[in-house]
């Protein structure tokens, strides 16, 4: 009669003879260690999980360590992920570890070799998505994993933790058009980032239920990043008619567009009204202080290390998505349009530069 016993679990060297190669090969795959054909490393931990391998005398514990691992950390942006992981990592008795790797898609080829050597207690990604051999080779050692603010739209079965950015760019839009704007355009990030698709649909939504027929030339694609922010809003400014408002993908696009404003004479929010997203420290420190959408980063970046905790003791449960609401945060950036004389009229009085008034 046929038994629901589970098969026996094996040696090392059981393990290296079903594989059909040498000990210390196994050792390799199992410490993560490079030395290995990916044709090999498949083949042996298949077998590993198939006998539920486990070292004797050395149980599979983690390290007190939760593993953050970015494209670039040169921001303000990066900044308050990192601060809101090491806080509730800090709370939970765990420590943070640093990692910058690959692009905005995924980590590098070379990133899940470390990790599987530091067997941390959890991984944070900002990422995409991870490559199905990196996720599988994670769950193989039982390592859990979390994607925050993913930049494209992971895979059902990856966990993470985002922020409403349909929401968000339909809040910032219709703030503008409320105050009176029609000419209003868009600076958004990349194209291949789910979070540039979702907030420029927002803004077009917004449009439309208002019944403004969208403009093409006011949709400028750049980068999350300043220098991006004055090279498009120089073009947006050029335009005829000349845009009202402009909505920025990220704050730090926003301070371009001002930096482009003063380099076109056009003083905000008199002659133009800038909204724009994330609600950096910068956006108060801006002058005028910087109307935005408050994207909750540090409490993405809590949520999700809670969360990468949980599912070290509740692996098999389900794969949570999380998204957090944005909010409008209205400052002195942004005011009702002025009639065209008025615009005249504030051009002819734009300071020069030098600290003097045009006349």
């Amino acid at each position: 009669m046929p038994t629901d016993t589970p098969p026996e679990r094996a040696t090392l060297a059981r393990v290296a003879a079903d594989a059909g190669v040498s000990v210390s090969s196994v050792s390799k795959v199992l410490n993560g260690q490079a030395g290995v054909s990916e044709r090999t490393r498949v083949r042996v931990e298949s077998l590993l999980r198939e006998h539920r391998y486990h070292r004797r005398g050395r149980p599979e514990t983690a390290a007190p360590l939760i593993e953050l691992v970015f494209t670039e950390i040169d921001s303000a942006w990066a900044i308050e992920i990192i601060g809101g992981v090491e806080r509730t990592a800090r709370q939970n008795g765990m420590s943070v570890v640093l990692t910058v790797s690959g692009d905005r898609h995924a980590p590098g080829a070379d990133w899940i070799t470390g990790v599987l050597r530091r067997r941390p207690a959890g991984v944070i990604l900002v990422f995409s998505d991870l490559p199905a051999d990196s996720k599988r080779r994670l769950r193989s050692r039982n390592i859990p994993f979390v994607i925050v603010d993913p930049a494209g739209d992971p895979a059902e079965d990856v966990p993470s933790v985002g922020s409403a950015n349909w929401s968000g760019g339909y809040q910032a839009t219709q703030h503008l058009i409320g105050l009176g704007h029609r000419d209003i355009a868009i600076i958004t990030g990349p194209r291949d980032m789910l979070c540039s698709t979702a907030r420029l649909s927002g803004y077009r939504a917004a449009l439309e239920s208002a019944g403004i027929p969208p403009r093409p030339d006011y949709e400028a694609i750049g980068e999350f990043r300043r220098d991006d922010g004055v090279v498009r809003g120089r073009e947006l400014l050029a335009l005829t008619p000349r845009p009202t408002a402009i909505f920025a993908g990220s704050d730090l696009q926003a301070l371009g567009v001002y930096e482009a404003a003063r380099a076109s004479a056009v003083t905000i929010p008199e002659q133009l009204s800038v909204v724009g997203y994330d609600d950096l420290d910068v956006a108060s420190w801006a002058g005028p202080a910087l109307t935005t959408i408050r994207q909750p980063l540090a409490e993405m970046a809590e949520q999700a290390t809670k969360l990468v905790i949980r599912l070290r003791t509740e692996p098999d449960g389900d794969t949570p998505r999380v998204e957090l609401a944005t909010r409008l945060v209205v400052r002195g950036s942004t005011q009702a349009p002025l009639p065209p004389s008025g615009r005249e009229e504030v051009v002819r009085g734009a300071d020069d530069g030098t600290g003097e008034r045009n006349r």
